[in-house]
């Protein structure tokens, strides 16, 4: 008996499937070697820009959409929540205490905050060429690459990812990246990913540096240029790298 998805999912789809599969490694590694897990997080950042690529270029499925949400969730909500809890949790290990608490609670919080900001996306903006509030995959990013870039500070790591939960369900508009903004972000990433150490960690801080601009320059400065129209859910060159999240 066959599958009941065959036939009915395209190369976007299978590559969105990919992104979840860096997801759930993420997860996995996030206990012993964070450093590991947050490179998965960027290299799932990277195939949710490229699933889109494909979609725009190939076309997409009815169920693109969704299980491109679906996936969001385990790689850019479930990941880098627990990459968060198991840096900023204390040495003790599972014994409750305030910073076991302190670090449970605001990764429970990031978590939430990316699933109902996922929801939000998926009803509302999939075919317009701005979102509100900050997109999953750019929080995630930013988490990830200020790890590699050597951020490990607890108070300070568990103060960015709550304000992270926070700006992803407020009402600020974030354009999408404009194509050539998005190739080159995704060259940096895939640098950070492949070589994050390189250099005095070059990288990873250029990610987090241009991650960090367009979060706070973004909903005012940041402008689409006039040729590039909203379209479709399949738009992906332009929701490609920090800004994706769909199609």
């Amino acid at each position: 008996m066959e599958p009941r998805f065959v036939g009915r999912l395209g190369l976007a789809d299978g590559i969105t499937i990919v992104n979840a599969a860096f997801g759930f490694l993420a997860t996995i590694a996030a206990p012993t070697n964070p450093g590991l897990a947050a490179r998965l997080i960027l290299l799932a950042a990277i195939t949710d820009g490229l699933d889109g690529v494909c979609a725009r270029a190939y076309g997409h499925t009815p169920v693109g959409d969704v299980l491109d949400s679906l996936a969001d969730v385990v790689s850019f909500g479930v990941a880098p929540a627990l990459l968060v809890f198991y840096v900023a949790r204390p040495a003790t290990g599972l014994a409750l205490s305030p910073g076991f608490v302190l670090a449970l609670s605001v990764s429970a919080a990031f978590l939430a905050m990316a699933v109902v900001r996922l929801g939000l996306y998926t009803t509302d903006d999939l075919d317009v060429a701005h979102t509100e509030g900050v997109q999953t995959t750019l929080a995630a990013t930013l988490l990830g690459a200020a790890y590699l870039a050597g951020a490990r500070g607890t108070l300070v790591l568990l103060a960015s990812t709550g304000v992270l939960a926070y700006l992803m369900v407020t009402r600020l508009t974030y354009p999408d990246l404009r194509a050539r903004d998005a190739l080159v972000m995704g060259i940096v990433q895939a640098l950070a990913v492949a070589i994050p150490t390189a250099f005095g960690r070059l990288f990873p801080r250029a990610l987090f540096v241009a991650a960090c601009c367009y979060l706070v320059l973004g909903p005012r400065l940041y402008r689409r240029e006039s040729s590039e129209t909203p379209g479709s859910p399949s738009e992906g060159t332009t929701r490609a790298s920090l800004s994706s999240e769909g199609r």
